[in-house]
């Protein structure tokens, strides 16, 4: 007997599963699956974000949308590769609307996971590559509008004689990005942000900010950072590229712009958001409404008894002008994450004496450690030079389910503990309280569960380790006092000024302040995955809250994450919107419960 070949055999798979979709043969279907196994689909056939575990999740999923799907035309895109006993392959397929992209793992010739993307609408392709526009209009024509004349009128009728289809609220990097995506649509599309400038919220943070990212993890859509660009960015180096990007990608960006309040008309569909555009009083009335206010929402500032009477200078860390005021001053920083790190080690720099108020433990990895173990086989330049693009180690990782990531960390993580263990002990020695996560996964799984309680060493933790950084772990604040904080341990500690970098609650906190308390219950809690760890309640969700995907509020949408997320699931974020204005049915199979208010 003849031994496939990893390639055959995914084709013979693909084949299998292809003529059994055909004939809604569900049980033939269901016999190419092994009894573990995960279907991740990005809005290809569930026109949702969503996981099926198991043949009884996926079985349901087919029965309820194999009839609008129409799927066909499976093919092995490239060679198979096995490892360990793991067949993994990249195939294409189509739907009746649709054509798509996924990636394939089997084991024992079943199916254990399967990733199904939409990557573009048959009938509204992208104006790129083979599409890519004319931009000269050649021939004589009296009625000649140049394209500066065009963007310009664009610029003047959109929200005043034409509304747009979305407006997103928000002007960062996902609220650009995703504007981005819908522009190369067509979808009109206005961007509201508060700051003079897009990039401004980049500038305004503390000085000595710093992508803790590396570059190959950082791209936008469409226009990826040059060769030379930094492996960590600067702060003001990304706000430049980012207000850059939104007028070479022509974006319909109303900077100096705040939103006071928005309502949806069920009725006709149909959203009033009311703003303030640089003094004037604007209604726009588009039929979709996007936050993208950032994935960490408002910022948590606690109440400790006495705050009121304090003398000094009181800011949460989304505030801090950086160290420059506060030379030979005494500060306390609440927290000991990502910001706490950065804010301590900037002060110090600065001659500030300066104590870190640790309360619960933190996850703590070295930047390059980090780079070597767990980005780089997928975000690296040898990942680049090895043929993954950023694009392709974006769906490689999509297409681990949420269920399985823990394992897939846990290895790289448990080499970094190993390697870093010197490192480790100088901090617990310190007093510095650390964990690898509830069940050892690692950073990634911190991120999704909770989007806090982990930092990446940049330089801090050496200075925590020596008492250059004094440090306080295990306690909190009793009280405030005018001078001083009194701790919960009976302790004292002087202070001139006090930053709380305590994080951020959840995004539908924008979504109360603007629209309406009613409708951020009625959404619930955006992020975390239900994972029933330490600040991610159960039950378990297997997709991030509400991000990128219609919720139980119809017409909005949240958006955001890292650079990574947001270049991302723009995307599949986009399409769903885009098939909409097109009138393209979109039956969204398996619609989010909300579980959690916020």
């Amino acid at each position: 007997m003849t031994t496939r070949t990893p390639t055959q055999q995914v084709q013979h798979w693909l084949n299998d599963f292809e003529s059994a979709l055909e004939q809604r043969d569900i049980e033939r279907v269901m016999d190419l699956f092994n009894e573990e196994c995960y279907w991740r689909d990005l809005v290809a056939f569930t026109w949702n974000l969503k996981t099926l575990e198991g043949k009884d999740d996926i079985q349901s999923m087919l029965n309820a949308t194999l009839g609008e799907t129409r799927p066909s035309n499976w093919r092995i895109d490239g060679e198979a590769t096995e490892t360990d006993g793991v067949t993994e392959a990249w195939f294409t397929f189509e739907t009746g609307v649709a054509r798509g992209k996924g990636f394939l793992r089997l084991k024992d010739g079943r199916c254990w996971t399967l990733l199904t993307t939409m990557q573009e609408l048959k009938d509204y392709p992208e104006p790129r590559g083979l599409h890519r526009p004319k931009g000269a209009e050649h021939g004589a024509n009296k009625s000649r509008e140049t394209w500066l004349e065009s963007r310009q009128r664009e610029a003047r009728e959109l929200g005043y004689s034409r509304q747009p289809y979305c407006v997103i609220i928000g002007g960062g990097q996902g609220g650009i990005g995703l504007a981005a995506r819908l522009r190369q649509l067509n979808v009109p599309t206005i961007v509201l942000d508060k700051h003079p400038r897009p990039g401004d919220a980049w500038r305004n943070r503390y000085k000595s900010l710093c992508l803790h990212d590396p570059v190959w993890y950082d791209h936008l859509p469409y226009i990826p950072f040059p060769e030379n660009w930094p492996v960590f960015a600067p702060k003001d180096k990304v706000g430049d590229w980012l207000e850059m990007y939104t007028k070479v990608m022509e974006l319909n960006y109303w900077s100096s712009t705040e939103c006071e309040d928005a309502s949806f008309d069920e009725a006709s569909g149909e959203w009033t958001v009311n703003v303030n555009r640089d003094g004037e009083r604007v209604t726009l009335r588009p039929k979709q409404l996007i936050l993208a206010t950032g994935m960490s929402g408002m910022p948590n500032v606690p109440h400790f008894p006495g705050a009121e009477t304090f003398e000094g200078e009181q800011q949460h860390s989304s505030q801090h002008p950086g160290p420059d005021a506060y030379r030979g001053k005494k500060v306390i920083v609440v927290g000991a994450n990502n910001s706490a790190h950065d804010i301590c080690a900037a002060l110090w720099e600065n001659d500030a004496d300066v104590t870190m108020l640790q309360r619960s433990s933190t996850h703590v990895v070295k930047s390059d450690s980090l780079m070597e173990h767990a980005l780089g086989p997928l975000y690296s330049e040898e990942a680049v030079q090895s043929g993954i693009t950023h694009d392709k180690a974006d769906l490689i990782f999509a297409s681990i389910p949420y269920k399985l990531l823990p394992d897939f960390q846990r290895p790289a993580f448990d080499q970094i503990r190993e390697r870093d263990a010197a490192f480790y002990k100088k901090l617990e020695d310190a007093g510095f309280m650390l964990d690898f996560g509830d069940d050892d996964s690692g950073l990634f799984l911190k991120y999704l569960r909770r989007g806090s309680g982990y930092y990446i060493d940049v330089g801090a933790c050496d200075l925590v380790a020596s008492g250059e950084i004094k440090l306080r772990s295990g306690v909190g604040i009793e009280r405030i006092n005018p001078r001083s904080v009194t701790l919960t341990d009976g302790s004292e500690l002087p202070a001139d000024l006090i930053v709380y970098a305590t994080g951020y609650g959840s995004m539908n906190g924008w979504a109360a302040r603007i629209i309406s308390q009613e409708v951020a219950d009625k959404v619930g809690k955006c992020w975390g995955l239900g994972s029933d760890t330490t600040k991610d309640p159960g039950p378990w969700e297997g997709e991030l809250r509400n991000m990128w995907k219609p919720t139980q509020q119809e017409a909005l949408w949240f958006h955001g994450g890292n650079l990574h997320q947001s270049r991302h699931y723009s995307q599949y974020l986009a399409l769903q919107l885009k098939a909409r204005m097109e009138g393209i049915p979109t039956p969204v199979y398996g619609l989010q419960e909300v579980h959690h208010l916020a």
